[in-house]
């Protein structure tokens, strides 16, 4: 019974257990600036935008050949999983809703035209975006 209290006192503030309850009434949490919030809200809006364009860039300077759906598929993949998570195959067809053999074929051109990249120490067949 003791060594808990000495640990309380030691380690969580003399074993104040009202302590979060104590910053918040001494103002050490302030009000959020809204409008800085939402200045940030359209920055990261203009960010994916920019990020659809370049997208779509590769994609059709890398071949000619790629249809309006897959570049739609593509950056539909995009804004479900940005450039911070990895995604398999089995992410592509959930998101998409295309079979294997199609994830597949979208997950090579998305590599070959150097829009996604391997990601290594996490199983073989994750990517991410570069964009």
């Amino acid at each position: 019974m003791a060594d808990t209290r000495i640990w309380r006192r030691k380690y969580t503030n003399y074993g104040s257990i009202f302590h979060n309850r104590s910053m918040h009434i001494s103002g050490m949490f302030s009000e959020a600036d809204i409008e800085s919030a939402e200045a940030d809200i359209e920055s990261a809006k203009a960010d994916i935008e920019s990020a659809k364009a370049d997208i779509q860039n590769k994609l059709l300077t890398f071949s000619d050949t790629i249809s309006e759906k897959t570049v739609k598929q593509s950056v539909e993949l995009f804004l479900r999983c940005e450039k911070k998570e990895y995604f398999g195959r089995t992410i592509v067809e959930e998101i998409t809703g295309l079979k294997s053999t199609r994830a597949s074929e979208l997950i090579k051109i998305l590599v070959d035209s150097k829009v996604i990249v391997p990601v290594t120490g996490h199983g073989k067949g994750k990517y991410r975006f570069t964009v």
